[in-house]
């Protein structure tokens, strides 16, 4: 999926930028929002979806085709999509087993810009399924949805510090390149001033 096509693209909800549960105020992400990186994005949305009522998804990302960074990040509701058992790939002796996907489109995408801040640039808010939310303001999941956030949460660290490690290697490697060019130069300098000694040398001994 292109990422770059849902930029500016903005659901009607994204007007009110709070939303109101049982009396506490909950803020809401809006399109221009900006972060300092995308793991304090990553970190508010993960928490808005705690106190409204769903579990994060790491979902799409858009990687620089030069050194791999991530440049831009999909993040949405653990309803989105469909399981194989809802298209009809079981046969009609097969009891389809529970799914946790309801086709739900509430997401989030966010995008570093040129000065290095992320920026929310498209919010879709609505679910197409029962939020569930306790009477203090904050979300209750089952063990199982719990875990999925856990290791959620887990693999995008992993996929930081992946690229991390990656523009690290694309750095040393670009100052081996430097540094191996550089040496080349000073070798060919000391080749070619061997080379003009041999020759004066040979022009002295003929003299002779």
């Amino acid at each position: 999926m292109d990422l770059d096509k849902d930029v500016g693209i903005v659901d009607s909800s994204v007007k009110e930028k709070t939303a109101e549960t049982e009396g506490s105020e909950i803020l809401e992400p809006y399109v221009g929002m900006e972060f300092e990186s995308e793991d304090d994005a990553r970190k508010f949305y993960t928490e808005y979806a705690r106190r409204v009522g769903f579990v994060v998804r790491i979902m799409q990302r858009r990687r620089s085709g030069i050194d791999g960074r991530t440049l831009a990040r999909r993040l949405g509701c653990n309803k989105q999509g469909f399981s194989p058992n809802h298209k009809g790939t079981l046969g009609p002796e097969k009891k389809p087993r529970p799914s946790a996907r309801e086709g739900c489109k509430a997401t989030i995408l966010v995008k570093m810009e040129k000065t290095g801040k992320w920026v929310v640039t498209r919010f879709e808010k609505e679910h197409n399924h029962p939020l569930i939310v306790t009477a203090n303001g904050f979300s209750t999941t089952g063990d199982k949805d719990k875990k999925i956030e856990e290791l959620t949460m887990e693999l995008a660290r992993q996929e930081q510090l992946c690229s991390a490690y990656r523009e690290k290697l694309f750095t040393f490697m670009n100052n081996v390149e430097e540094e191996t060019e550089e040496l080349s130069s000073k070798i060919q300098v000391i080749v070619d001033d061997v080379r003009k000694l041999e020759a004066e040398r040979q022009r002295f001994s003929h003299r002779r």
